[in-house]
């Protein structure tokens, strides 16, 4: 597997672990919130890695 330039700065890699602990925290909101706080909170996560990556 390729591995790009980005992949390798720390920041992004300290940004992949956040987005994934941003996960486990949000998967024990309740029910009700899937689809508003959750999914609010996980897309800014990510959002973080993909701009480090653009």
């Amino acid at each position: 597997m390729k591995e790009y330039s980005f992949e390798k700065l720390e920041v992004w890699q300290l940004s992949r672990k956040l987005t994934g602990k941003i996960y486990t925290l949000t998967s024990h909101f309740p029910e009700s919130e899937r689809f508003g706080m959750t999914n609010q909170i996980r897309r800014a996560g990510i959002s973080i890695t993909s701009n480090i990556a653009e």
